[in-house]
Parts: structure tokens; C-alpha cells; sequence
């Protein structure tokens, strides 16, 4: 029995359009610029970090991030930025009896913005909290310590291929590739996806009854 469910945050709960253009103004490039190169060092295998170095060699992502908080353009998270079906899954799966957690590579600023949403969870987490980011197994080791029930009873939910699924896997997860994003629909029908994941959703409003069925 699945007893708890833990969520990604980009493109999984988050709209990541804002923050994409927020980066892509930073450092003088059209979005669509930045987009591209991101979607290139991914799919093949790369941070996604790497591609600013096509457009600034040597780009120092936490410098450039702390700049950017001093100059009042840094992280912003609010509700417009969440997926229009995030509260309605999250407050049903609760409902029925499943716990719910956020756990992400995100920095410090930004578990403070996802706690100040107050969404439907049990607890809210993320790499710049714990010191260790995806797809390293010692985020899902805090995963599990951090979830209710042993590692088979945990789904991690997420849209990357290789930092979510087959990372949640290879850590005795359970794993959903959610199918929105760049990287969501570019793995969707991947070898390794479908070897991996326990499901491949096109929304969040499939896992409640995938995850705890109504009786009937």
C-alpha cells in the first residue's frame, strides 16, 4: 500500500515560465535563448546549469543567484505560478488518508515562498535545506526519513527522467513522471521511464485514485 506521496517542485507543482525569464533577462538573452540551451545540455545528460556557461563562460549559478536577490529580482514564488491542479490532488490524496510532502532542489529562499502558499502538505522540503540535491541517493535517503512508511511505500513525483524517476527508483521508490514541462513530455515514452516509473500521468488529478482508490 502507497502511504505516502512526495512532490517535485518545478514543472511538477510549479510553473517554471517566470523564473525562465527572470534568468534569461538576467543575463541579456531572449527566453527562448535560454529555453533552447537548457533543453539541449538536458537531454543530453547535462545540468541544466551548464547551459548558462554557452552564454556567460565561467557563470557562477549561486553568485549570480545571491546577485540577483540583492538587486530585488530574485526567486519569487506565488500562487499564480502553481499548476491549476496542485490544491485540488494534493487536498484529495490527503483526504484519503495519504501524507503528503514537497521535496525539491530548490534553495532556502525558495522553501520560505512554497511555505508562504500554505499548501494542502505535511511537510515542505528542499535540497538547500537538506545540503543534498537529485538525483544523489542521499536526498531520497532524507525521502524516506522524512516521509511516512518504508521506501516501496513512497511515490516520488516529478517530470525529469533521470533526477526523478529513475533516481527515485534506484533508491527503492516508488516513482510518477508527470507529462508537462519540457522534460516531462520529452521522456514520457522513454525506455528508461517506462522501465522505471510506476506511472506516467498526464495530471495530478490521476494519482489519488491511482494511489488509494475509493472503495466501492
Amino acid at each position: 500500500m502507497i502511504r505516502s506521496v512526495v512532490f517535485d517542485v518545478g514543472e511538477t507543482l510549479i510553473d517554471d515560465t517566470r523564473e525562465f525569464n527572470a534568468w534569461a533577462d538576467w543575463i541579456g538573452v531572449p527566453p527562448h535563448t535560454l529555453s533552447a540551451l537548457i533543453g539541449i545540455v538536458v537531454a543530453q545528460g547535462r545540468d541544466n546549469a551548464e547551459a548558462f556557461q554557452y552564454v556567460q563562460p565561467g557563470f557562477d549559478l549561486i553568485a549570480e543567484r545571491e546577485r540577483r536577490e540583492q538587486a530585488g529580482v530574485g526567486e519569487q514564488i506565488d500562487e499564480h505560478d502553481l499548476y491549476p491542479d496542485v490544491r485540488p490532488a494534493l487536498t484529495e490524496l490527503r483526504r484519503r488518508g495519504v501524507w503528503v510532502g514537497v521535496a525539491g532542489n530548490q534553495t532556502v529562499r525558495a522553501a520560505q515562498l512554497l511555505r508562504g502558499l500554505e499548501l494542502p502538505v505535511d511537510d515542505l522540503a528542499t535540497s538547500g535545506e537538506w545540503g543534498v540535491a537529485k538525483p544523489a541517493a542521499g536526498f531520497f535517503k532524507r525521502v524516506v526519513e522524512f516521509a511516512q512508511g518504508d521506501a516501496h511505500e513512497i511515490v516520488y513525483v516529478g517530470d525529469h527522467r533521470d533526477y526523478d524517476v529513475k533516481a527515485a527508483r534506484d533508491a527503492g521508490l516508488q516513482a510518477a513522471l508527470i507529462k508537462r514541462g519540457p522534460w516531462g513530455r520529452l521522456w514520457a515514452d522513454d525506455p528508461t521511464v517506462n522501465e522505471s516509473a510506476t506511472w506516467v500521468i498526464d495530471s495530478l488529478a490521476e494519482l489519488p485514485d491511482l494511489v488509494r482508490p475509493p472503495l466501492s
